[in-house]
């Protein structure tokens, strides 16, 4: 049995963390933090969680309690995650933070892009991107995993494949997704409140988001990238633009993706136009492609479970390389309809 420690298990990625953990095969979770919500019973603030954890109650933070675990998820303000992950690097076995505290290769970055001077940059370096699709050899052993952020996933895995295949260009992209209101956690903010969002639909992070920089990393070219808030608790669907480098059909462009992703267990590529509830609570990511003759440009769409791909479920999904385990256990790739 391996065992799991989650800390910051009482936001929206810890429960979705805690729901992936109760149908894994080899994941029991014997530590569960949430400061915020210390001595609180999981099943009261999450009843979708009293079956699987009737007792478990989350506690504070103490660094005698993960000693020896198997794997510690992170779900953590950024901050929060690079001022405790070297404390825990090499007194557990794998440390995966879902924050995005050890997401960018370049240190210099994260003053302009998050706020904050990076205090780690050798334990930066030695942390492995968790999107097993692209760096899975690198994640076998890992002891330090990065989880991508949830609109990085769909953009990279639309665009990484027909950039790397040579279909199209890397630079001059554009890339427009939206996001369900759960991508803005828990925490109370006019912005999330149901008045707010209801109804409406707005873009946000006008050529400053902080995954511009994440993409354009995973990619190795340029992005506009424009986020979109839509008025849905889950799910991303990304659209994205691009030139071709040469001749390129839709037929083509479908081929290029499938070949790439032949044997991934969680990528579907079709011809129909992904929608987000079809990944409803799974570990998916729905793709397609067009080519448009009239305009000459190259229509990629991708659409995921912004917890689950897009963070909780990747993050296991790494968890589950790192640690030698079957890539898929404890992940769906089957949405809950309608």
């Amino acid at each position: 049995m391996v065992t799991v420690g989650i800390l910051g298990a009482s936001g929206y990625t810890g429960a979705e963390l805690l729901r992936i953990c109760a149908q894994h095969p080899d994941f029991q979770v014997v530590y569960a933090t949430g400061d915020s919500q210390s001595g609180t019973l999981a099943a009261s603030l999450y009843p979708s969680l009293a079956a699987a954890y009737p007792n478990l109650v989350f506690e504070e933070y103490h660094p005698d309690r993960v000693d020896g675990l198997d794997v510690v998820f992170l779900g953590l303000p950024h901050e929060a995650s690079l001022e405790i992950a070297p404390d825990l690097v090499g007194r557990v076995g794998c440390v995966v933070d879902l924050s995005a505290a050890f997401r960018l290769k370049d240190a210099s970055l994260y003053p302009q892009w998050y706020g904050f001077t990076h205090s780690q940059p050798g334990l930066l370096a030695d942390a492995v991107y968790g999107l097993p699709e692209l760096y899975r050899d690198d994640l076998v052993g890992a002891r330090l995993i990065a989880t991508p952020g949830c609109y990085v996933t769909a953009a990279t895995l639309a665009l990484a494949p027909l950039i790397r295949q040579e279909f199209i260009e890397s630079t001059g992209i554009v890339v427009d997704a939206a996001s369900g209101v759960s991508g803005a956690g828990r925490a109370l903010k006019h912005t999330s409140h149901f008045s707010t969002v209801d109804e409406d639909f707005t873009a946000y992070g006008l050529v400053d988001h902080r995954h511009t920089p994440e993409i354009e990393q995973n990619i190795g070219g340029q992005v506009i990238f424009t986020p979109h808030l839509a008025p849905m608790n889950r799910g991303i669907l990304a659209t994205c633009y691009a030139r071709p480098t040469g001749r390129v059909s839709t037929e083509s462009l479908l081929a290029a993706l499938g070949r790439f992703y032949e044997r991934e267990p969680f990528i579907v590529v079709r011809p129909a136009s992904p929608s987000t509830k079809a990944t409803l609570g799974t570990n998916a990511v729905h793709l397609t492609a067009r080519f448009d003759d009239r305009t000459g440009w190259v229509i990629v769409i991708a659409a995921i479970d912004n917890l689950c791909k897009g963070a909780s479920g990747g993050a296991v999904q790494a968890a589950n390389v790192a640690l030698g385990l079957a890539e898929t256990a404890g992940l769906s790739t089957v949405g809950v309809y309608p």
